[in-house]
């Protein structure tokens, strides 16, 4: 029955295709055949080499709309990195183009089903959807928006368009060094205009693949994660998401525990997957909404915000909240954030739960928190929304100088 519970939640959580790529792994475990590393069909791989992509012979006058196609992998609800790259749908559509989303679902999931899940949980989106199995054409541009998604549309983009790469995380770190680590790496020389969601991802292209890339700032949904005036902040937080490396959770599960035994009264909250094996007492509270998570948020002084590849979104929204963030010590990470309220820790169980308990020990938790807030990036999504439809303008159009104005995008 618990096997049939998780696989429910995994469905309910992150869809289809996160469901099948799980049960296909627990399968050849069993049978102990290798599971799909590359989530991709083989005419669906790209080779930078061979490419020989068309662009429009001429280009549309300036300021007239646009038809974008943006490719995607099928979105569960909520999915934070879906969550970002259709900001920056909205704002284009905001802009007055034409936007088209294209689902490439390895899985072969239903169309439809994936369509009401975006329905439901971006509702703001006017997009059509398809599925890029039937082509991605009839387009100005197309924007990639993870590897898997740039070899299809190497691939099965050929007409004549502008093409560009909305790069969220360096994704060869996703993966063991082999073939999907190569074929990651190598989608960043097809040749699309590379746009870096802040300068670790600029920073990894640059020493990783020698590729150059426009920088577009991170955001920080500031009209939800907020001070909560009277808060009463007690207790620690950090988002429970096995599974996912780059997120280390075993190495947050492994600080927990240790912190737990240096300061066993304090309450140690957990969200995202319910577990049921922690060794440590912990309040556990499942999947929440951005509301529901700052009023959890409003109970906290510090939380644990690990990344071992871009810098999480968690670590900004707990400072705009009043939470310290205690982050895993790297070069990358302190390039994403250089927020002077950040709590940098040796990316080891004790130096984490160290770092914890001398967040927890400091004195004024009142103005601890007043100044995390303040640290937080300041423009919400609006900037980063306003650099992006610059650059897709400007790749279509040709040099386009003036910067769309941050309140002329959707929030």
């Amino acid at each position: 029955m618990s096997g049939l519970g998780t696989g429910i939640r995994v469905l309910a959580r992150y869809g289809a295709r996160e469901f099948s790529r799980r049960a296909v792994r627990r399968l050849s475990d069993r049978i102990g055949a290798a599971a799909p590393e590359i989530a991709l069909h083989d005419a669906d791989i790209a080779d930078s080499g061979q490419l020989d992509l068309r662009v429009p012979s001429t280009r549309p006058r300036q300021g007239s709309p646009l038809t974008i196609g943006w490719v995607l992998t099928p979105p569960g609800p909520g999915s934070g990195g879906h969550t970002t790259l259709f900001r920056m749908v909205a704002a284009a559509e905001a802009a007055g183009h034409r936007c088209i989303l294209f689902l490439t679902d390895y899985y072969g999931g239903d169309r439809t089903r994936h369509e009401r899940v975006i329905r439901q949980w971006w509702p703001q989106l006017r997009a059509e959807v398809r599925s890029a199995d039937d082509g991605i054409v009839g387009l100005d541009a197309a924007v990639a928006s993870s590897w898997e998604t740039a070899h299809v549309l190497a691939t099965r983009g050929t007409g004549p368009m502008r093409r560009l790469y909305f790069i969220q995380d360096y994704e060869p770190w996703f993966h063991p060094r082999g073939a999907a680590s190569a074929l990651a790496e190598d989608s960043y020389r097809f040749g699309f205009r590379c746009i870096a969601l802040g300068e670790t991802v600029a920073r990894a292209l640059r020493e990783e693949v020698g590729v150059a890339s426009e920088v577009v700032t991170f955001g920080c949904d500031t009209s939800v994660y907020r001070l909560t005036p009277g808060a009463t902040r007690e207790g620690v937080v950090a988002f429970a998401r096995p599974g996912v490396a780059r997120r280390g959770w075993e190495l947050t599960r492994l600080a927990l525990a240790r912190f737990h035994a240096m300061r066993p009264e304090v309450t140690i909250h957990t969200y995202g997957d319910r577990l049921p094996d922690l060794p440590f007492a912990a309040t556990q509270h499942g999947r929440l909404t951005p509301a529901e998570l700052n009023d959890l948020y409003a109970r906290c002084v510090a939380g644990v915000a690990m990344s071992f590849t871009n810098i999480t979104l968690v670590a900004d929204e707990m400072l705009a909240a009043g939470v310290v963030p205690v982050i895993g010590d790297n070069e990358y990470a302190r390039a994403g954030l250089a927020g002077a309220a950040v709590a940098w820790a040796r990316p080891t169980p004790g130096g984490i739960a160290q770092e914890l308990a001398a967040v927890l020990d400091r004195p004024d938790r009142e103005a601890q928190a007043r100044h995390a807030s303040t640290t937080a990036r300041p423009d919400g999504w609006a900037r980063a929304q306003a650099e992006v439809l610059r650059i897709i303008e400007d790749e279509v159009h040709g040099d386009v100088l003036d910067v769309v104005p941050a309140e002329a995008v959707a929030p």
